[in-house]
């Protein structure tokens, strides 16, 4: 199975001291732990021990993170340089939904492939959405 994931990276100044904090992003399981795309400034922090409150965390989310590494799906959703976290998450959820309404499309519609069927597919998502978001 192919690894999904990115390295992150931010570099930034703090009463003269220079920091460079890096992580290695596991994008499969950041998904699976969580709904949305958390904050990416917020994961670094952690990793590094920074206090979300602090003067430290102001400073580093003032800067930009550099993206690099792309493995897997991460692939399509870096280009020159830019990370689009939020296509990358919306199509995530879309994926995950389809995968858990397509046992519900074989047995109460007889469809084994959604793929093809897309105005079905569609309308089980968004049914799947809608129920997810009341």
């Amino acid at each position: 199975m192919m690894k999904n994931s990115i390295d992150a990276a931010v570099d930034f100044s703090y009463q003269g001291v220079d920091y460079h904090y890096t992580i290695g992003l596991d994008l499969d399981r950041l998904f699976r732990q969580h709904d949305a795309m958390p904050s990416i400034h917020v994961i670094l922090a952690r990793a590094h021990s920074v206090d979300t409150y602090s003067y430290l965390y102001e400073v580093m989310q003032e800067e930009d993170i550099a993206y690099s590494n792309p493995q897997g799906f991460a692939l399509d959703y870096l280009v020159d340089g830019k990370f689009d976290h939020n296509a990358l998450a919306a199509n995530w959820q879309n994926a995950k939904a389809a995968a858990l309404v397509q046992p519900i499309a074989e047995a109460e519609l007889g469809i084994p492939n959604l793929d093809l069927h897309p105005d079905i597919k569609r309308a089980l998502v968004a049914a799947y959405k809608l129920g997810k978001a009341a």
